[in-house]
């Protein structure tokens, strides 16, 4: 029988994503068939997986749902939040199945937001290794000049660690108003603001725009679609190709 990572049937099941899934495992809150579970540990399809008692419920892979939202801002990018704020999945109206936020867009920014319930299209649109482009549309009523877009561009260090490489460019200019598109293929917490931040820049308005080949499109604020199949495999497929040529930059290979 194929035995697969504990995390992975965790994920795949739509409970949660793999990192939540390896967060409840080291919390004790996982069994197999009776046992406690530990991180890494292989399962097969008869094995009985409960999570707070629960049994893990089983689902085949074209089952999975996968749904782009124009989150408004003012909501927050969770399932439930305990201090009672309004949360993005209030918003899906007519889907019934548990789906998850794909990263995350603070309560104050907006635009696209990617939710599922399939924890391999989630870990491979959030994981760094996998370079999926996220673009921004960044909005400051600070002076923005080369000095600026270069430092953007080139990475700056924040929570101690510098940002990878950045396309940065301005789209609109005004007095008082500058707006940029800001394009990264990492994930880190707040990491616009932050980088901006570090500049010198203050954020007025921050909305995603993008996601790889996935744009707004006609979609209003608090509005859904459902992904066509085509979108999830050219999905998959660019960070199957972004995976791999991580893999060649660390082998030294470039």
């Amino acid at each position: 029988m194929e035995e697969a990572r504990l995390q992975k049937v965790i994920s795949d099941s739509g409970f949660c994503s793999r990192r939540k899934a390896e967060a409840l495992i080291e919390d004790g809150r996982v069994r197999v068939n009776g046992r406690p579970a530990h991180i890494g540990q292989k399962v097969i399809a008869k094995d009985v997986i409960t999570i707070d008692g629960e049994k893990l419920p089983r689902r085949e892979k074209g089952q999975c749902q996968y749904l782009l939202l124009y989150k408004p801002r003012g909501y927050l990018t969770a399932v439930s939040d305990d201090r009672g704020r309004k949360c993005v999945t209030e918003l899906l109206n007519g889907v019934s199945s548990r789906v998850y936020p794909v990263g995350r867009l603070d309560l104050n920014s907006e635009g696209l937001l990617l939710l599922t319930d399939d924890g391999e299209f989630a870990n491979v649109l959030t994981h760094p290794s996998h370079k999926i482009p996220k673009g921004y549309r960044v909005t400051t009523h600070d002076p923005v000049g080369d000095a600026e877009i270069l430092a953007l561009s080139e990475g700056v260090e924040i929570d101690g660690r510098k940002t990878l490489p950045a396309e940065v460019r301005v789209v609109a200019e005004e007095e008082h108003r500058t707006v940029l598109l800001i394009t990264i293929v990492e994930g880190r917490n707040r990491q616009i603001r932050k980088m901006c931040e570090a500049v010198g820049l203050s954020v007025a308005r921050l909305k995603r725009v993008s996601v790889g080949p996935l744009r707004l499109g006609m979609l209003k604020p608090g509005e859904y679609r459902r992904l066509t199949k085509d979108e999830v495999d050219m999905l998959l497929d660019l960070g199957r190709r972004g995976k791999k040529a991580s893999n060649r930059r660390q082998g030294g290979k470039w």
